[in-house]
């Protein structure tokens, strides 16, 4: 048999509902990596949110983060790794319009840590962090790189629109993508980013042919990876 890559989401597919992986979970995945294939994660999650999940399943490949925005080997250095970035401006130009845009908030994220412009509508699950303080708030003196992600809230009767205004302004430059679940947050990355990309390079370094590329997903994040996948 080839050896496989098995791309895995997390949230909805490798997590359960309590956002852990169960003890089956992670003998399964084992038994596959004790069998010579390669298990890989492919998250949407920054890498400050999945890092735990890396090490529970003792890997050792490349992972995806930011739907494809990040594709690297946790702490290590590796020729391979890349990151995609957005322009700071159009983060501090959507901030200028959040009234016209009706936005609860604007938040921008890289590996390591979030900016986001106001705590009133914080929510600690999303930014895996209970105590922000005023080196997160999103302003030109903090944000002084060029993040990897934006994300903006805004009510469920406005997202469309938003989405629309959003790519209409900035589609040359971003991909604008909505996120599953009750609230209606918009991610915005670089265009052209989707997990199938990183996954791929991933392969290529593994070098896996496609058709023995295994992927799990259960959102519109994964689509262009299950097409992908053989």
């Amino acid at each position: 048999m080839n050896k496989k890559l098995i791309a895995i989401d997390l949230d909805g597919t490798t997590l359960n509902q309590d956002s852990m992986i169960t003890s089956k979970t992670k003998e399964t995945l084992k038994k596959a990596i004790n069998a010579g294939h390669h298990v890989s994660i492919a998250t949407g999650r920054p890498f400050r949110m999945s890092h735990q999940f890396y090490q529970q399943l003792e890997l050792t490949t490349p992972m995806v983060n930011f739907n494809g925005a990040l594709v690297h080997i946790p702490n290590q250095h590796w020729d391979g790794e890349r990151e995609t970035l957005i322009n700071r401006e159009i983060a501090f130009e959507i901030l200028s319009q959040k009234k016209q845009l009706n936005l609860d908030f604007i938040a921008a994220e890289n590996r390591d840590t979030f900016f986001i412009d106001s705590f009133d509508f914080f929510d600690e699950k999303i930014f895996a962090s209970s105590r922000p303080g005023e080196k997160n708030l999103l302003s030109p003196k903090n944000l002084t790189t060029n993040p990897t992600s934006l994300l903006v809230r805004t009510d469920k009767r406005f997202a469309e629109a938003v989405s629309a205004e959003l790519t209409r302004q900035f589609g040359s430059y971003v991909d604008v993508r909505t996120w599953g679940g009750p609230t209606a947050i918009l991610e915005i990355v670089s265009k052209g980013i989707q997990k199938a990309k990183g996954v791929q390079e991933i392969a290529n370094y593994l070098s896996i042919d496609q058709q023995d590329v295994i992927a799990f997903g259960d959102e519109h994040n994964d689509l262009e990876l299950l097409d992908y996948a053989g």
